[in-house]
């Protein structure tokens, strides 16, 4: 990590049943006086931890957590457990306002439970899925975004999520830390307040497993890193560059499975989001606000998505061939249309794209442009 980073450490507190919960605040800057509520709430005890499985035909862990049929599920905005607490209305977070708060899934994939040991990945093999799953509401606003709250707001997301990777990354038995937002209901969220989910999974994830099989052997042939390899072969091009900044390029993968998929990769050779500067911090919160910006400016309703932050697993051979980068991914095909994985890309993970990556970069420049003007013209 940056050691100039000025960010203020988070205000810790618990709730009713044990959960932690922190509070980020804009700038790093604690309100004077403010003192994190007590969670007054009367809560049954946590779930004891899922069941991890290994699937020895495809040579990955799943993980069942059967609790998690009893989550709350699209509530009405009056019950929404992420607005601030109310005198009608006792939610997750007990502060009557927050900035940016993360806690413990009450209903977690992974976990709550953390330890070292690993079972061996044989037919048969089962354990606990150990691990831990949080929450980070983006602010207390239900009917808000990360797009409409701004680029402050969300440097202070990114300033959440590197010092969640750090200190996850530093537990027991965790193997790897994932922070994303599901975005709309096409995609399945259950709760419609602006909110991310942070996954720490007790083993290297299946698809980060493959991105460093294929850079291992990227680096063998070449001698080089696969991801930077990218990056200079995307602008080279240029086709699919929506963005260049000082630290960062986004761009359209050049073979993108999904009909809206973007890459936000930085330029210097970073393993996770902890390991960013504070100028890097500043300008990704700017770029990345654009380009929510620009896939909410496609049409005329917002448009659901996918991000999410892959990162260098703690412990893997090839660690250091890793870069971080965000994925973000869209089914959208079209104003009323959404792409289904069915039978080939679900069965066989076998991708038919139906809009073309350049297409795709030139309908979200498009975006980007009209984005421009309508700021102009004020």
């Amino acid at each position: 990590m940056d050691q100039n980073l000025s960010q203020a450490e988070p205000v810790r507190s618990t709730l009713a049943d044990g959960r932690e919960l922190l509070y980020f605040f804009d700038g790093g800057k604690t309100p004077a006086g403010f003192i994190p509520p007590k969670d007054t709430r009367s809560l049954p005890a946590r779930p004891a931890s899922s069941d991890l499985r290994y699937d020895a035909l495809a040579g990955e862990w799943i993980s069942f957590a059967a609790h998690r049929q009893a989550r709350t599920h699209l509530p009405a905005a009056s019950d929404c457990p992420l607005c601030p607490t109310s005198a009608g209305m006792a939610g997750e977070i007990p502060a009557n306002t927050y900035d940016v708060a993360v806690f413990e899934n009450r209903f977690p994939s992974f976990g709550p439970e953390q330890h070292s040991g690993q079972g061996s990945a044989t037919l048969g093999a089962a354990q606990p899925a150990h691990g831990r799953c949080e929450v980070i509401a983006f602010g207390p606003g239900h009917t808000e975004s990360l797009a409409t709250l701004g680029s402050d707001r969300i440097r202070t997301v990114i300033d959440a999520w590197a010092h969640r990777t750090a200190e996850l990354g530093a537990m027991d038995g965790v193997g790897q830390v994932f922070p994303f937002e599901n975005r709309g209901a096409e995609i399945g969220v259950t709760l419609h307040h602006p909110h991310g989910q942070i996954y720490a999974y007790p083993y290297t994830t299946p698809r980060t497993e493959n991105q460093l099989a294929r850079a291992a052997a990227h680096r063998a042939s070449t001698g080089r890193n696969l991801m930077a390899d990218i990056l200079d072969f995307e602008i080279s091009d240029g086709r699919r560059i929506l963005e260049r900044g000082t630290h960062f390029t986004t761009f359209v993968p050049f073979a993108a499975r999904m009909p809206i998929e973007v890459h936000l990769v930085p330029h210097r050779q970073v393993g996770g989001l902890d390991e960013l500067s504070e100028a890097e911090r500043t300008e990704l919160a700017e770029m990345y606000h654009r380009l929510l910006q620009c896939v909410d400016g496609l049409y005329s309703t917002d448009t659901p998505y996918i991000a999410g932050w892959h990162q260098a697993p703690r412990f893997h051979e090839h660690r250091s061939e890793a870069r971080l980068h965000l994925q973000l991914t869209s089914p959208r095909r079209a104003a009323n249309k959404l792409k289904y994985l069915a039978g080939s890309e679900a069965a066989m993970g076998a991708f038919i794209g139906d809009v073309t990556p350049e297409a795709a970069a030139a309908a979200l420049r498009e975006s980007a442009a009209r984005l421009q003007n309508r700021t102009e013209e004020k």
